[in-house]
């Protein structure tokens, strides 16, 4: 079989290294030997997939459905894997094994790949998600190999200033993100292992619990941080509601409340990574990204 990536991470690459890499090149070779090693049946490669790897479903030697997961080392797969093994499948899918660790593949349980928690209404979509999230803040293991939300915000400051220097529009807001964000790390640190890119679309439907997220890029501090991605899910469709922003400021209210979360942290993490993630659409050529993920910062 060809494994052919999908338009949307060869996209997301680009964006990612836009001088490019080898990883594109190599890949079909890397799942070719993967597949080999650990004699499975290819069904087809998910399309379109996600923004950091090539999710290629698969069944094992004795007819198990799993997933074979590719992944670029900037995409921190090893961390992945750690993250995973340390939940053990509990709220997340299941590591079966680092087939290639080296090269960052991996063999997961198959879940159901176009069934996510974003298919809900939107009320209850929320409500799984946040508790599918509840059970993925746990202590992280001694001595983890994860980057903590001090470290990882640090290297995103760094390119919000550079980005308000070149562009003053976006000043003012980043100046507001990044105020907010020494702010709630001058706190004593919190540590719990967190999923780190947490939204609807990371949680899919499974068989031996009804909702499982997948995709973590794992982190280790508070859990306002992780819940703060999901403040903003469908943002699309928060900013075409003429009550938009109120809608927002109740949704973080809500969320604060039922996981137990401060609704101030909870409100500033939200600013500081909606700016981020604007301020970066911005920088890569997603314009129409940017202007929906501003604005909703401009709410809060």
């Amino acid at each position: 079989m060809v494994f052919e990536p999908p338009q949307r991470l060869v996209r997301a690459l680009g964006e990612t290294a836009p001088d490019g890499d080898d990883w594109l090149q190599r890949l079909p070779e890397a799942a070719q030997r993967a597949v080999a090693l650990r004699e499975l049946t290819v069904e087809r490669v998910q399309v379109p997939g996600g923004r950091s790897s090539l999710v290629v479903l698969v069944r094992t030697a004795d007819g198990t459905p799993a997933v074979l997961k590719l992944a670029p080392g900037r995409a921190r797969p090893e961390a992945e894997r750690a993250a995973l093994a340390h939940w053990a499948g509990r709220g997340a899918v299941q590591l079966l094994e680092a087939v290639l660790p080296a090269e960052g593949v991996l063999l997961l349980e198959r879940l159901h790949p176009d069934v996510s928690v974003r298919s809900l209404p939107e009320a209850k979509a929320l409500l799984e998600a946040a508790g599918t999230l509840r059970r993925l803040w746990v202590e992280p293991p001694a001595g983890f190999p994860f980057e903590t939300v001090a470290e990882r915000t640090g290297r995103q400051a760094e390119a919000m200033r550079a980005r308000a220097q070149a562009d003053p529009d976006v000043a003012p807001l980043v100046e507001l993100a990044l105020a907010a964000r020494e702010e709630l790390l001058a706190a004593p640190p919190e540590h719990r292992l967190l999923h780190g890119t947490f939204r609807q679309s990371k949680v899919l439907a499974g068989e031996r619990m009804p909702w499982l997220a997948v995709g973590p890029d794992p982190v280790v501090g508070e859990c306002a941080f992780d819940l703060a991605r999901l403040v903003r899910d469908r943002v699309e469709d928060l900013i075409a509601q003429p009550s938009g922003a109120a809608t927002t400021r109740r949704r973080v209210k809500r969320l604060a409340e039922s996981l137990d979360v401060d609704q101030e942290r909870l409100r500033g993490w939200t600013l500081f990574r909606a700016v981020e993630s604007g301020v970066r659409a911005g920088r890569v050529g997603r314009p129409r990204d940017a202007e929906l993920l501003l604005e909703f910062a401009g709410w809060l």
